[in-house]
């Protein structure tokens, strides 16, 4: 059985009163979930609040989902708009923010790596992609992180492919400068 129809069947039993299949699906989109949220929003906090958003939607629409994409694309599409709208809000807080000195941002204490130089690396990365705009952020993402061909991008954002190209070409752009300028800093 393929994921596609294993996802049909899982989908099928949900809406059939099982809800140990919700829990299955769970299961199999949740880290790719959260690696979603992490890179869009660009620490560990925010991406579990945003996890917790997605599990939510999918709850409460799985129930009305029309099988008109596959169920990762839905999912995708829900992680993104999740994510950009937790942007926007931390964005909307953070200028409304009273004494910046008070702000502490707070990063994972977990290592991804043992590799030090490897967790760098990845560190510079997140940090040149929080320097992005959301658009070109996500294309890179969902392109290099979630290995998407532009199509499945399009499904999930609702962007032509020539627009999603033209937003990739200028984030790998940026993300060559910025990461010389890190290196260099």
């Amino acid at each position: 059985m393929s994921n596609t129809e294993e996802d049909l069947n899982l989908i099928e039993d949900f809406k059939n009163g099982d809800e140990t299949s919700f829990n299955r699906l769970v299961l199999k989109y949740q880290q790719k979930i959260y690696w979603h949220a992490y890179r869009m929003t660009g620490n560990h906090f925010d991406a579990e609040e945003v996890v917790q958003e997605v599990l939510m939607v999918m709850f409460k629409k799985l129930k009305e989902f029309e099988f008109r994409s596959s169920l990762y694309t839905w999912i995708f599409r829900i992680t993104s708009t999740r994510s950009i709208n937790f942007i926007n809000r931390r964005k909307v807080k953070e200028s409304f923010s009273i004494n910046d000195d008070s702000f502490i941002d707070l990063k994972s204490e977990e290592s991804i790596t043992d590799n030090i130089e490897a967790k760098e690396k990845l560190d510079k990365l997140n940090k040149v992609l929080q320097q992005l705009p959301v658009k070109q952020r996500e294309v890179f993402i969902l392109r290099n992180f979630d290995e998407m061909s532009y199509e499945e991008i399009s499904n999930i954002t609702g962007t032509s492919v020539g627009g999603l190209k033209a937003n990739y070409f200028h984030a790998y752009k940026k993300i060559v400068e910025l990461m010389k300028e890190e290196n260099d800093g």
